[in-house]
């Protein structure tokens, strides 16, 4: 017959705690299993750890700014196409238009040239506009350069005036002690533009 050993209450608190820690050691080795399939092996690839920080999902605002300038570009020249477009017809096509009209019906005709002689009072070619535009351009540049110059010469006279003032304020008598006459004239002067 075999005796049985009594397992003391050390022992017992061993062998319950290999056993709660042999449980929480399996999780974990499911859990490092299952991030390596996530991430495709023993850590990532060179590939996937290049691509993982060069993804374009970013906010990049000079990659915007180009897209809007390339959008405002082509709104434009769809814009001076369809101008061209309507000068051709006006010019070619428009002139063609009116003698069949006036062939077909005389009504329609009347109408047809009251439209012409209104589209012939505004400007409507190309060159006219763009000359328009240029001579306008022209002015505004002339008066902001003149408002410039005004503004350049006011400081010029400003930075005399304050030269002579303060050659005046810092003038000495022969034993060195500063002319009190410019001084006070200059308070005087400050007192009178204050009170009025």
């Amino acid at each position: 017959m075999v005796k049985k050993r009594a397992i003391s209450a050390d022992e017992r608190g061993d062998v319950e705690t290999e056993n709660r820690t042999g449980g929480s050691y399996l999780k974990k080795k499911k859990m490092m299993k299952k991030n390596l399939q996530r991430l495709g092996g023993k850590g990532l690839s060179l590939e996937a750890f290049a691509n993982a920080k060069t993804r374009s999902n970013d906010y990049n605002p000079s990659l915007i700014k180009k897209q809007k300038e390339f959008y405002k570009n082509a709104k434009f020249v769809n814009k001076y196409k369809r101008m061209v477009k309507q000068q051709g017809e006006h010019g070619d096509s428009s002139v063609a238009k009116r003698a069949s009209e006036k062939q077909t019906e005389p009504v329609e005709a009347d109408d047809a040239d009251r439209k012409w002689k209104s589209k012939r009072n505004k400007p409507h070619s190309l060159n006219e506009l763009y000359m328009k535009k240029r001579e306008e351009e022209e002015k505004a540049r002339m008066e902001r350069e003149a408002i410039i110059e005004a503004k350049k010469e006011e400081r010029q006279r400003a930075e005399v005036r304050r030269k002579e003032l303060r050659q005046k304020m810092f003038k000495k008598t022969k034993s060195g002690q500063p002319v009190m006459r410019y001084r006070i004239e200059h308070l005087l002067q400050t007192i009178e533009g204050s009170n009025s």
